[in-house]
């Protein structure tokens, strides 16, 4: 007898939770009218209780049925009234989905990520709160109110400001309006300032405090978005640097050494990218649970396999064309595109695709309007460790010290015992991996084709004219100040006469300082 007096006290405790929603509003989801059908779900939305999330949710997934007069939701077999919660016995055999327009779809949006503002979970809060930022309405100040109100986490709470302001741009009171827009000024969204536009117009805000505080808050908002968009263009200038970087830190080191124009450089560029294409490829079909960490295993292998085909061209070719600088340029071209063909042999004509890995998706947001994406991120990392780990190679080896040497004098070099020959090979080898690293790099950010580095050979090039025959600090500088200088340029005049005013520049400098922004030291450099 406890038992069940037990559990009738627990079924009339649950009775108020179960009978928070009024039917009337209930029925009114079922209406005809559309805009009475906007007013319930706004209704509903203001309440901020967990049944009314329950009933908003099955309408937005087309699961709130109705029969008759009775609004329900099937939960398996069992038919449920919507307003009480209560089951519905028999479940009616005739009944249809409410229907939802766009319009409706969009006021569920908003009523929905409202109601999850309450939710314990923080992620689920802090979604909902982003999700406001452009479609708040009037309606939604209460609970949005309240939502500040409680909120305790400092990122959410920064968006529940902004978007009680933007809902309150609509209100009726002048002093109210005149908050919402001043508050409004911290915003750095473009969206944002597209609301504040027109309240620029008398006959969108008839009072003139107002229309004088919108004003203050665009131009605050745009400069805003100016300072974002100047440090974008600057990262991805730099992201851009770090690819010409690695691409021409081998280049550097092969024309400074042997004096070799090499037109097959961008095509070690094209092998360490389809390297990392048939690593991803064997880790899918052999290791598809480590798949995320492909990458890794594919920068040895792009160094090695971009080192060895630049050794066999070294060996094969370029070896016997040495002090004919004409020749080695067409016969470099020609092996450019005998690679190229055979990169479209062995995988085809049309590009390939390499994913990010997860760890390497998506971005960091570190001001409204600024995304840095993961991938550029880890590219400009890993060029300055490619970076540290070459200086260390060139300031701290052997190998390093002979490479210096043949570069700074080649026959004073071989009368001490360099064995130069050799020296060209490594180096050689070396110059072509690190452009494989480059590969690696570039088919994050790039389409991965034949023709891919046909785009990267002449602004290698570029970069080490500019920098200085042999000189790692000025490839550095070179690669960084014309990927930056680039992005600018092409924001202001597109791409083709950004790439004219770039060859220009670099033309009239090197016409002032032949030796580049860091000139070899030695007593014997002309040699």
């Amino acid at each position: 007898m406890t038992r069940y007096l037990l559990s009738l006290l627990l079924w009339l405790t649950a009775l108020p939770a179960l009978a928070a929603l009024d039917p009337v509003l209930v029925k009114q989801l079922a209406n005809e009218d559309s805009d009475l059908k906007v007013a319930a779900i706004q209704q509903l939305g203001a309440s901020a209780s967990p049944e009314a999330a329950r009933v908003l949710k099955a309408m937005a997934d087309d699961a709130l049925l109705v029969a008759g007069d009775t609004v329900f939701i099937l939960d398996g077999e069992q038919a449920v009234d919507a307003a009480t919660g209560a089951a519905i016995t028999p479940t009616p055999e005739s009944y249809e989905a409410i229907t939802v327009n766009n319009r409706l779809r969009s006021e569920l949006g908003n009523a929905l990520a409202a109601l999850k503002l309450f939710d314990p979970d923080r992620a689920v809060r802090l979604a909902a709160a982003k999700e406001l930022q452009s479609n708040a309405g009037l309606e939604l100040v209460p609970v949005l109110a309240r939502s500040l109100a409680q909120e305790k986490d400092g990122e959410i709470l920064a968006l529940l400001k902004q978007a009680h302001a933007q809902a309150n741009l609509a209100n009726p009171e002048v002093a109210a309006r005149l908050t919402a827009v001043r508050a409004l000024a911290d915003s750095g969204s473009p969206n944002t300032r597209s609301l504040l536009l027109p309240l620029l117009e008398a006959a969108n805000e008839p009072d003139e405090s107002v229309r004088q505080a919108a004003r203050q808050s665009i131009e605050a908002i745009e400069s805003r978005l100016m300072v974002g968009e100047t440090l974008g263009q600057i990262f991805t200038g730099l992201s851009l640097g770090s690819i010409l970087l690695l691409a021409a830190l081998g280049l550097a080191i092969t024309y400074g050494v042997m004096g070799v124009i090499n037109m097959a450089h961008g095509e070690l560029l094209m092998v360490g990218a389809y390297t990392t294409y048939f690593t991803q490829t064997l880790f899918r079909a052999y290791f598809p649970e480590l798949v995320d960490w492909y990458v890794l295993a594919a920068i040895p292998l792009a160094f090695f396999a971009a080192a060895a085909v630049g050794m066999v061209l070294e060996r094969t070719v370029i070896r016997r064309l040495y002090g004919r600088p004409l020749e080695t340029l067409l016969a470099t071209w020609g092996l450019s595109l005998i690679l190229i063909q055979a990169a479209r042999v062995l995988f085809g004509a049309q590009n390939v695709e390499v994913a990010n890995p997860e760890w390497m998706s998506g971005g960091v947001e570190v001001m409204p309007g600024l995304v840095l994406p993961w991938n550029r991120i880890v590219i400009i990392g890993f060029t300055l460790f490619v970076l540290g780990l070459m200086a260390v190679l060139m300031q701290k080896t052997r190998l390093g010290l002979f490479v210096r040497a043949v570069t700074q004098n080649r026959p004073m070099a071989g009368c001490v015992g360099v064995p130069t020959a050799r020296v060209d090979t490594l180096a050689f080898g070396l110059g072509a991996g690190i452009a494989g690293l480059g590969g690696v790099a570039l088919s994050q950010i790039a389409n991965v084709g034949p023709d891919m580095g046909q785009g990267y050979i002449v602004d290698s090039f570029m970069v080490v004219v500019l920098g200085g025959v042999g000189q790692l600090a000025g490839a550095v500088w070179a690669a960084l100040g014309l990927g930056v200088v680039t992005k600018f340029l092409e924001g202001w005049a597109g791409a083709v006469i950004a790439k004219i005013v770039v060859l220009v520049i670099i033309i009239v400098f090197i016409q002032k300082r032949p030796q580049g922004l860091f000139a070899l030291k030695g007593r014997f450099v002309e040699n």
